[in-house]
């Protein structure tokens, strides 16, 4: 089991951290009281194996429960990693300023500024034992990334990225939910044969006749060389899905034997891939 601790300073980017490591493949919870952490081994059971937390001063201002928790941890031989997110007090409240949000330590009479202070001091223990700090003073969003990826485990499948390939019909609107969108009406269209018109493209006759086309080949080589110099990139930035449209008029014919052939070199290459005829069956 791996377990990952994100905590820090309020407005540091512990949220942003902890959706990160989400996306690396662990199950995470946020605000989690410490209370539970104790037995969050227990709870999990074998369903997840790879856990992020997200445990900061909501959860309360002492962190004996805590200290005791991991004790535990390393007691039992379970790996674990606490990250501390941090970033000067300018720039935290700033960030307070421009979200108009409340600091959790707020209380009457007390500047943004001094509760900042006292969360520091409260929280200077925990960052003591971390094993990591990162400060997002100056860190965008792919930043935050590429540092968190050289501390957090990598699960089994935490590069590879989650592939679906939909096939569709433009006259019955382009999917919403979709990263690429790709015309293939130019290519040559089996609805104007008659023996080709009532079938659809998982039919062997239709398959051979837009495969044959000079254009289809030549498309399907400038194509895949242009995803297999993507999805590198998208995998070294951690995007967990990618999902590609490929449509023709009625989503019947050409944009099924473009998508199933492209979903096949996928596959050969060992990615996750789904395909999906979105249309295949409207009429």
């Amino acid at each position: 089991m791996e377990i990952v601790i994100v905590t820090g300073m309020s407005g540091a980017g512990k949220t942003a951290a902890l959706k990160c490591i989400e996306d690396f493949g662990y199950y995470a919870i946020d605000n989690l009281p410490v209370s539970l952490l104790v037995n969050i081994v227990d709870l999990s059971g074998k369903k997840y194996e790879y856990i992020a937390l997200g445990i900061d001063i909501r959860g309360g201002t002492s962190f004996n429960e805590l200290f005791s928790a991991l004790d535990d941890f390393e007691l039992k031989g379970i790996r674990h990693n606490i990250i501390f997110m941090d970033a000067s007090d300018d720039v935290l409240v700033s960030r307070f300023s421009e979200t108009r949000r409340i600091h959790p330590l707020d209380s009457e009479g007390l500047r943004v500024s001094d509760t900042i202070k006292e969360e520091r001091r409260l929280l200077d223990p925990l960052r003591e034992r971390s094993t990591l700090v990162v400060d997002t003073t100056n860190t965008n969003i792919h930043e935050l990334k590429r540092k968190l990826k050289k501390l957090v485990p990598d699960r089994e499948d935490a590069g590879s990225i989650k592939i679906t390939v939909v096939s569709f019909g433009y006259k019955f609107g382009i999917p919403r939910d979709t990263d690429m969108v790709v015309d293939v009406r130019f290519l040559p269209n089996p609805y104007w044969e008659e023996t080709l018109n009532g079938l659809n493209g998982l039919d062997e006759k239709v398959v051979e006749f837009v495969m044959n086309s000079g254009e289809t080949e030549e498309f399907l080589h400038k194509f895949m060389d242009l995803l297999n110099f993507m999805l590198p990139i998208f995998i070294r930035e951690r995007r967990p899905y990618l999902t590609i449209a490929i449509g023709c008029t009625g989503g019947h014919h050409r944009s099924v034997v473009i998508s199933d052939d492209v979903a096949g070199k996928f596959l050969e290459n060992g990615y996750n891939v789904n395909v999906v005829h979105r249309d295949i069956a409207k009429k």
